[in-house]
């Protein structure tokens, strides 16, 4: 998940223009277009929530679909249109659909959004790691990451990144 400082991952309105920030931090490793196209080989399958999913889809109007020919799951109870043949809905409990239609399959799932799906996965045990890049912007207010996450989690620090843009990734595993 992309975040502010002050941990919002959008703006009141769903807006994400804040993304592109001028900071720049000398000290910071530069990210190829080459290195990201490697990480991203290296996902098996996209789960998201509708609003994530709607949000991509008028997005996809001018950057195209940024998640390629992956399989890409949407959790929601809501009928929405589908114009490509990797995409799949689901709807019922996360337990099962972990268990039953993601570990055998798929390797490395990475969790696109939104929040309130992020937080189900982690208040049912279902995510194994947290990846929160941090953009170098207070936002003041908007649509929090970890509001109300309802549970004490531990998690151990597996590795931090500042980039030249100002932006730190954190990657945490999450106790069990």
């Amino acid at each position: 998940m992309v975040s502010s400082l002050d941990g919002y991952i959008a703006k009141k309105d769903n807006s994400v223009s804040w993304f592109e920030t001028p900071d720049s931090y000398e000290k910071g490793v530069h990210i190829t277009e080459q290195d990201a196209k490697e990480f991203l080989k290296t996902i098996d399958c996209y789960i998201m929530g509708a609003r994530t999913y709607e949000h991509a889809l008028e997005l996809s109007k001018s950057y195209g679909w940024v998640y390629g020919d992956v399989p890409t799951i949407v959790l929601t109870h809501r009928k929405l249109p589908v114009d490509r043949p990797n995409i799949e809905f689901y709807a019922g409990d996360l337990n099962h659909f972990v268990d039953d239609r993601l570990k055998p399959y798929y390797k490395n799932v990475w969790l696109v959004g939104g929040a309130e799906l992020a937080k189900d996965f982690i208040r049912l045990s279902l995510a194994d790691e947290i990846r929160q890049s941090i953009l170098p912007v207070i936002l003041g207010n908007g649509i929090p990451f970890f509001d109300r996450i309802g549970k004490e989690q531990t998690l151990h620090l597996k590795n931090v990144t500042a980039y030249k843009t100002g932006m730190v990734e954190l990657c945490y595993e999450i106790r069990k």
